[in-house]
């Protein structure tokens, strides 16, 4: 159990009304609407009932009554290109930054509803901390079986360090140094060099968290026609560059706006060999694969190639411009 020095949620349900957290949230017909200056103590588990990112839940208590929550001391990419790098140290203030994060951002989504959506959990408010932020959140951290979820947050690389002041900082402090030292999640985006097109994108340069590498990313097809016109040769080239046989069967590639590929059951890369992945139709053989897209997938003036295991651990990233 974290020892945080939290004042815990409390619900308490009485024959005279209910004690809530706040005016911000619904409360369900009927129930008189929780005050506004609640007093907090004990501990009382509520539903995810949406993830609105990954920073940012909606949570219902056991009388109905409604509450958005933003996690406290963390601060996930926004899940558009509409990020500032700036607030992620070393992620370069380009179009590929701003993409890359765009793609952690949802990534960071995706891991919130696959853990909290529909769990019941535990929300905590911190003594050092303002109860609610700016737009009339609850600012608290979040528990589940005993587990702060907003710490998890950092240490899976998902969120950096929200500056301000909390009673947990110095602790998260260093699980966002551990995660940006160990090229961790969104922090895959932090180069002062970013990738381009045809750079070898390998382990030691931060952008691996595997033996596969991407090797070149052909994104504009050839010949003075548009790229429709040419779909197989717009392409990402993968290679094994592990001592043993890569199995990446179920595997998927993304861009930054969610089109998905899937490798086929028994995908396997021998060391040293490579394939490609084409967008357009053909007939797929041991080097080459076809995504059977009818349109471009890649940007040409900037997107994110993003891999993912079959469990969805993002395997590379690799953003160019």
């Amino acid at each position: 159990m974290d020892r945080v020095a939290v004042v815990l949620v409390v619900l308490v349900v009485a024959a005279s009304g209910c004690l809530g957290l706040g005016p911000s949230g619904s409360h369900a017909p009927g129930t008189p609407a929780p005050p506004a200056d609640a007093d907090l103590a004990n501990s009382y588990a509520v539903t995810v009932t949406s993830v609105i990112d990954g920073d940012t839940i909606e949570v219902r208590y056991r009388n109905g009554t409604q509450e958005t929550v933003r996690l406290l001391g963390v601060d996930t990419p926004e899940t558009s290109s509409e990020n500032d790098p700036a607030e992620f140290e070393g992620v370069p203030e380009t179009a590929a930054g701003r993409s890359c994060l765009g793609e952690a951002g949802r990534d960071a989504t995706r891991a919130m509803t696959d853990r909290l959506l529909g769990e019941t959990v535990t929300l905590g408010v911190d003594a050092e901390s303002d109860r609610r932020g700016y737009y009339g959140r609850l600012l608290g951290y979040v528990y589940q079986d005993g587990a702060n979820v907003n710490y998890w947050l950092l240490t899976e690389g998902h969120a950096r360090v929200y500056d301000s002041q909390f009673t947990e900082r110095e602790r998260f402090d260093a699980a966002e140094q551990r995660a940006r030292a160990n090229g961790t999640g969104l922090w895959t985006c932090a180069t002062d060099d970013p990738p381009t097109p045809t750079e070898e994108v390998v382990a030691d340069g931060g952008t691996v968290s595997g033996p596969l590498a991407i090797v070149e990313v052909h994104e504009d097809a050839a010949g003075s026609q548009p790229d429709s016109e040419n779909l197989s040769d717009e392409y990402v080239v993968f290679e094994n560059r592990g001592n043993g046989t890569l199995d990446i069967s179920g595997w998927t590639v993304s861009d930054a706006v969610d089109h998905t590929y899937y490798f086929p059951d028994g995908t396997t890369l021998d060391p040293g060999k490579q394939v490609t992945l084409r967008t357009g139709s053909g007939t797929d053989t041991e080097t080459d694969r076809y995504w059977g897209e009818g349109s471009p997938v890649w940007n040409n003036d900037g997107d994110t190639v993003t891999v993912r295991a079959a469990n969805g651990t993002v395997m590379v990233r690799h953003p160019y411009s």
